[in-house]
């Protein structure tokens, strides 16, 4: 299943959709419907039609241009007309009653496939996906197949649409098999419309045919957390640790230059990031590490990883770059590696596990001095 970020218009601040489209697409989204953010970065750029286009039209006689030239040559061909004609025989395939199909639908799809029929897909519910949506595809597409074009695709923006994608796969099927267009079994069904986790998640529970998910709101703006909690602190000034005291331990800052490991399990899961000062050594795999738990500094507690990785790297010092950044891919690539290794515990939808980050007992002890020094 594919994903598209679609939520340009949804984006938030001056640089909202530009940066959401890029760290959708670091964060494993296939595509974008933003086109300066395919340009400026090289994102694959992908669209749809939208329901004002179809709501445009409202006879074949407003398609202009009309003809289209066959793909291996020819004379070229009133579009129109022959979609007109496969409309008739898919409406008896369909038993749909041709007077029933909304002729404006029809005229918008013939004219987005003559302006572009190497890429032409259809936005079935503008009026009704059954009655009018599916025919008037389904003849567009075949008369492009006749003049040797392929249809990339349908969309759903309303309804039930696990539902709808299992009926519509079926007709895109039935009409494969009788009109003898293998391809026309596979056609990719794509589907919008407030997409969330939680919808995700019931498409994957109750199956569906859904082959390409548009992504939006819910993926460019935060509604379950507004605001991320960050502020800056000192942790060091001059070659000297120093320290935010308050009774809060959550905005209490962990003082000293830091270097920070992710650590491993047998499995090949991280199981926690650990924090230590800059100047101790490297933890080693298969050696046991006496540790402090953020939230539970009181306690000692013993961890042996399998795997160590060092996960700080210096990129700018002294104002100076001192290591070429990675190009877009390969931060992509680097962020889909380390979310594949995650365990399933801390990537379920429903109460994850939380996943912890500790200090080393040299970096606790730094803390404990600090603090003892300001009482």
């Amino acid at each position: 299943m594919k994903l598209m970020e679609i939520g340009l218009r949804r984006a938030q601040g001056p640089d909202g959709a530009l940066s959401a489209s890029k760290y959708s697409y670091i964060g494993g989204f296939d595509c974008t419907s933003n086109v300066l953010a395919g340009k400026l970065y090289g994102i694959p750029v992908h669209g749809t039609i939208a329901h004002s286009f179809i709501m445009s039209f409202t006879s074949l006689e407003e398609v202009q241009p009309r003809e289209l030239l066959p793909l291996t040559g020819g004379e070229p061909v009133d579009l129109p007309a022959l979609a007109k004609s496969w409309l008739q025989r898919v409406c008896e395939l369909l038993q749909t009653p041709p007077e029933k199909v909304n002729r404006g639908e029809l005229a918008a799809f013939v004219s987005y496939a003559i302006t572009f029929p190497h890429d032409f897909q259809g936005l079935l519910d503008t009026y009704c996906v059954r009655r009018s949506g599916l025919p008037n595809f389904c003849a567009v597409a075949l008369a492009l197949h006749q003049l040797g074009y392929r249809a990339i695709g349908v969309r759903l923006d309303s309804g039930d649409l696990a539902q709808q994608s299992k009926e519509i796969r079926q007709v895109l099927q039935a009409c494969g098999a009788h009109f003898q267009v293998p391809w026309f079994e596979t056609i990719p069904i794509a589907v919008s419309n407030d997409i969330s986790e939680q919808s995700l998640e019931e498409f994957s529970r109750e199956g569906s045919e859904i082959d390409m998910i548009g992504v939006g709101t819910n993926l460019v703006t935060c509604p379950l957390q507004p605001s991320l909690g960050c502020v800056y602190k000192l942790v060091e000034v001059n070659g000297s640790p120093c320290l935010k005291l308050t009774e809060d331990e959550e905005k209490m800052t962990i003082p000293g230059a830091k270097t920070i490991y992710r650590l491993y399990d047998t499995a090949g899961h991280p199981f926690m990031d650990l924090m230590a000062l800059e100047e101790e050594p490297s933890p080693k795999a298969g050696q046991e590490l006496a540790i402090r738990v953020l939230g539970q500094l009181g306690e000692t507690s013993k961890v042996m990883p399998t795997t160590v990785e060092p996960l700080h790297r210096t990129y700018f010092r002294d104002g100076q770059m001192c290591e070429l950044l990675p190009s877009l891919q390969e931060v992509r690539s680097h962020a889909q590696v380390s979310l594949s290794l995650l365990s399933p515990a801390h990537r379920q939808l429903h109460e994850p596990q939380p996943y912890p980050v500790a200090v080393t007992e040299r970096l606790h002890h730094l803390l404990a001095e600090l603090q003892q020094a300001s009482q």
